[in-house]
């Protein structure tokens, strides 16, 4: 007998890991979009936010065609995470692994269109360390993927050769596929579930960035919070940042994507330039308030 060939053998992997995790995955109707999402927990579903719209009713279809209405838990676009809650539907959960893929491996997407498996098949070129979104949010690692994803497969399901779930495919700057590893998901989703969103911390100030005489950039307080953090600090309007925790402050961006909801509670020390001298404030971040 003929031992199939490596092709063949390749072949059956993607086909296997797909169909292993096709019971768990949803298609995700909302208005004027449609995307990916899978099982979390029993009635939980994962997507990614920016393939959600922000209004209007959504609806999921199941692996097995059937389709219920779901409603939004809550949303973090810092990560490109919803999670949505569904009543009545009876699918597994996803198994998310915490490994995270070497540059090279073979990964596949496995995403779901019309009760219908949507695969695609390539290999993670670019795998780095924890990075910020241009958002703020903290993401475990940076996962790129060669797999062109389509519009309704974002918010799928990123498998390894093993068969294990590394993360969710999403949509990425300049048409990119990244990777939302599951540490990141699993963190986010949690914090969904428990607040509708994932606190930010709040320094209670509105800042500005400025080039600082000598060098520098620096972030000028245009606006004080009278019952926020800063205030309490002793920080004034017109003081420019220069320093947070002894380092520079590279620019506002830079400095608010810090504020995420591990910097809650933290006291920091901030280096500021208040009419020509240099004076020291000690800040505790609080969390911000919601809108």
């Amino acid at each position: 007998m003929t031992e199939p060939s490596f092709l063949a053998q390749l072949s059956s992997t993607i086909v296997e890991a797909a169909a292993a995790v096709a019971p768990s995955i949803v298609e995700i109707a909302s208005t004027r979009s449609l995307a990916t999402g899978f099982v979390w927990r029993e009635g939980l579903i994962i997507t990614a936010d920016e393939a959600l719209s922000n209004e209007g009713q959504i609806l999921i279809e199941f692996s097995d065609g059937t389709q219920h209405p779901a409603s939004v838990v809550g949303r973090d676009p810092s990560t490109d995470i919803a999670l949505l809650r569904v009543e009545g539907a009876d699918a597994p959960s996803a198994v998310l692994d915490q490994v995270v893929p070497r540059p090279g491996a073979l990964v596949v997407v496995a995403a779901a269109a019309e009760s219908a498996p949507l695969v695609s098949f390539g290999s993670a070129i670019a795998v780095g360390p924890a990075w910020r979104s241009m958002r703020g949010g903290k993401i475990d690692a940076r996962i790129e993927l060669d797999v062109r994803l389509r519009r309704r497969a974002e918010g799928g399901l990123a498998i390894s050769a093993e068969g294990n779930v590394f993360g969710m495919a999403v949509r990425g700057p300049r048409g990119r596929t990244l990777v939302i590893p599951s540490a990141t998901v699993e963190g986010a989703a949690v914090l969904l579930l428990a607040h509708g969103e994932v606190p930010r911390g709040y320094l209670g100030l509105g800042l500005h960035q400025v080039a600082v005489t000598g060098g520098g950039q620096g972030a000028m307080v245009m606006s004080v919070d009278p019952d926020g953090p800063g205030a309490i600090g002793g920080v004034l309007q017109g003081d420019i940042i220069v320093h947070w925790n002894g380092e520079a402050v590279p620019s506002v961006n830079a400095l608010v994507r810090t504020l995420d909801h591990q910097s809650i509670g933290r006291s920091v020390s901030l280096g500021i330039r208040r009419a020509g001298a240099d004076v020291e404030a000690a800040v505790t971040i609080a969390t911000r308030p919601r809108r």
